[in-house]
């Protein structure tokens, strides 16, 4: 089997590579703009149109798409602008709950579109203000949605999850896998 993946995520590539899928890599040139507002119908839509642009090259061909948000109280957070937003948002995870929201559209070789999401919840540590500035200072969380990495030193926050790790990192790869196969 083999995918056009609809991302240039360095963790997606990872992971597939990790279940033995053979894939290429093709991100979808899209402007990500959505109208939906909850966390879990916004990564649905965006995977949708991600994958739908790739596929409209690759007639006959399976094409993957995804697209991940951090949620905390039903607000989206994006990668930080800077490290006072990222001290901010880390700040705010702090010693709380939070959602990790995967959205995947899988475009099969007959043109079928199969759209879910996937939803972790991950609770941090009650992190301090130095062990926070600290991780900033890695500089891992600038381009981390929700300032932080669970695949890296970003993993020292995080006191538990409940559900699927790789959601976390990007792409909840088991249901894939079955989907796929």
């Amino acid at each position: 089997m083999k995918v056009i993946l609809a991302s240039g995520s360095p963790r997606r590539r990872e992971l597939l590579e990790q279940a033995n899928i053979e894939y290429t890599v093709e991100p979808a040139d899209i402007e990500e703009v959505t109208s939906e507002t909850l966390p879990s119908k916004v990564v649905e839509d965006l995977s949708r149109q991600k994958a739908v642009a790739v596929a409209a090259n690759h007639k006959g061909e399976i094409v993957l798409a995804a697209d991940t948000v951090v949620a905390f109280e039903d607000k989206i957070l994006g990668k930080p602008q800077d490290e006072e937003d990222a001290f901010r948002m880390l700040m705010d995870l702090s010693g709380k709950t939070h959602q990790v929201y995967t959205g995947v559209t899988i475009v099969d070789t007959n043109g079928n579109i199969n759209t879910f999401s996937e939803c972790t919840e991950v609770t941090m540590y009650p992190n301090s203000p130095e062990a926070i500035k600290s991780y900033i200072v890695s500089g891992e969380p600038m381009d981390k949605a929700g300032a932080y990495g669970i695949q890296g030193l970003g993993a020292v926050l995080v006191e538990s999850i409940k559900g699927d790790y790789n959601n976390v990192v990007g792409l909840p790869l088991a249901r894939v896998y079955r989907m796929l196969t």
